[in-house]
């Protein structure tokens, strides 16, 4: 059986956890007030909080991967739904265009595919907060915890 860390080692396991999701939430906040950008902002927090940590804690060092590890792959999940959602919408753009359909149809059909991408991309951010707050809770208990849907980029 492992020894569990202590307390401080937990806390900073933790908080390569939940640091990721206020980099989600800065952005967003950034999206809400005209600021159409799309940095990683996930990834910078628990990228510092690994680099200046891993090698006084092994521990953190565990946390620090699997939090990265989860964020980039998500982060690319989440490009991919943009790519597709921006590729429909051209694509169905095109179509009403080229069918002659009127600027009210086209509107329809533009705020429709816009509602589905902005549903698709609320449904990755719920299931990464319901994901990220459960491996920082195992964290601070002193387990480990893999993130399920990851691709492993750093071993």
């Amino acid at each position: 059986m492992r020894e569990k860390p202590k307390q401080q080692m937990r806390i900073w396991g933790m908080l390569c956890h939940f640091s990721a999701l206020l980099g989600w939430m800065l952005l967003c906040f950034l999206v809400l007030i005209g600021i159409p950008l799309y940095l990683p902002l996930n990834l910078l927090a628990p990228l510092m909080i690994w680099r200046f940590k891993k090698a006084q804690y092994p521990w953190i060092d565990f946390q620090g991967k699997e939090s990265l590890n989860f964020q980039i792959t998500w982060t690319l999940y989440t490009l991919i739904v943009m790519a597709i959602s921006l590729f429909v919408v051209l694509t169905s753009f095109s179509w009403a265009v080229s069918a002659n359909s009127s600027v009210n149809q086209v509107k329809i059909t533009l705020d429709s595919l816009l509602v589905v991408f902005m549903l698709l991309i609320l449904f990755i951010l719920i299931v990464q907060s319901f994901v990220v707050t459960f491996a920082a809770i195992k964290a601070y208990n002193g387990e480990h915890y893999r993130y399920p849907w990851t691709i492993r980029i750093l071993r």
